[in-house]
């Protein structure tokens, strides 16, 4: 998978590249059309290197299924009927989750930091000049931190199932998690707008409400 990903270098690094765009999709919705970014490149090899990077990352990513498939292939032999269901249902919804946070940080979360941080001035005598590495380094390291943030409700779950936590204590403790949330929310999105803190705050909370849903119901 890696190996097509790296042939098909114009089609892929066409869709990386496009949340920089003031014609990206996010940005024509929410009205950001007066920004530029240009990316430049510093280094004899970097270009190089980079594409290979995303090749191996986006064929990982495409590839990851079948994996899976096979370390369940080898260790369900060994596994009790109960269990092997509840490992289909905790590996594929892990899997999903990753994949939905990923999405996320592409379609809306690194659109907006994009915007933010490669128009950012301290002063207009320094001008911003991004590299193609410091982008790159961005959306894969954002991509993997919103994967993780999305495995929530699947974590709350296997807690609750062990017995660790239950749907009243996370109830009870909504107000501190919200707190958490919106400093998270501060961190990803790092903007001085109240907007984008809400639009990247509402699907971390709508996930911790899923959680708790996930752990009332879930049988101990």
């Amino acid at each position: 998978m890696a190996v097509i990903a790296f042939i098909l270098k114009e089609p892929l690094f066409k869709i990386i590249l496009a949340p920089k765009s003031n014609d990206f999709v996010t940005s024509r919705l929410l009205g950001f059309s007066n920004y530029s970014i240009q990316l430049i490149n510093t280094g004899l090899t970097e270009q190089f290197m980079v594409h290979m990077r995303v090749a191996m990352y986006v064929g990982l990513l495409a590839a990851l299924p079948y994996i899976i498939y096979q370390l369940f292939c080898f260790v369900s032999p060994g596994l009790y009927e109960r269990e092997r269901r509840y490992a289909v249902w905790l590996v594929g919804s892990s899997y999903i989750m990753f994949m939905l946070g990923v999405v996320l940080n592409y379609l809306l979360i690194f659109p907006l930091t994009v915007r933010f941080l490669g128009t950012y001035q301290v002063s207009a005598d320094v001008a911003n000049m991004l590299t193609l590495q410091s982008y790159i380094d961005t959306l894969i390291g954002m991509s993997f931190m919103m994967g993780v943030i999305f495995e929530l409700p699947v974590v709350c779950w296997l807690l609750g199932r062990m017995g660790i936590i239950n749907g009243t204590m996370m109830a009870t403790y909504r107000r501190h998690a919200i707190v958490a949330i919106l400093v998270i929310a501060a961190i990803v999105t790092p903007t001085t707008d109240v907007f984008s803190l809400f639009v990247v705050a509402l699907p971390i909370w709508m996930l911790y409400e899923t959680s708790i849903f996930l752990v009332k119901t879930a049988k101990l």
